[in-house]
């Protein structure tokens, strides 16, 4: 995916806990990093977790995460973490995710969210504010 093709990114630095004994940052704190993305974008397009998402009975959940390295981060660096809505379902959607320092790509991925009822963890339909908000804010045409 061409990274013009991200609505939202926002910067990270590297901290020392975050390293290996190889001074890379180990491999599970990329999750991590696409977490803190996920975070971020939901207070930009005007909806951060805390807020609608608990007023409407349902709850979102990673169903999928993927992930493919391509070149390490390491200490002290500043990694740009690019996140867009990729695909809108009923009850689902995806981010797509890169991390870059400068212009070299360290890691690409994908999550997948459902949303459902919290206390039966059935799958229900996408909140209509969230969708339209996911709308709004993609600069590139969401499937």
């Amino acid at each position: 995916m061409a990274r013009s093709n991200f609505s939202f990114s926002t910067k990270i630095r590297v901290r020392w806990a975050e390293v290996d004994k190889q001074n890379i940052v180990f491999n599970a704190h990329y999750l991590a990093y696409f977490d803190v993305a996920v975070t971020d974008y939901y207070k930009a397009i005007g909806h951060p977790y805390t807020g609608p998402f608990l007023q409407t009975g349902t709850d979102l959940y990673l169903k999928l995460a993927k992930l493919e390295y391509h070149s390490p981060a390491g200490f002290d660096e500043v990694i740009e973490v690019c996140i867009r809505v990729f695909r809108l379902g009923n009850t689902s959607f995806e981010f797509r995710c890169e991390i870059y320092r400068d212009d070299t790509l360290l890691t690409s991925g994908s999550l997948v969210y459902v949303n459902a009822d919290p206390d039966t963890l059935v799958p229900v339909t996408v909140p209509k504010f969230l969708r339209d908000a996911f709308v709004r804010f993609e600069k590139t045409p969401i499937e």
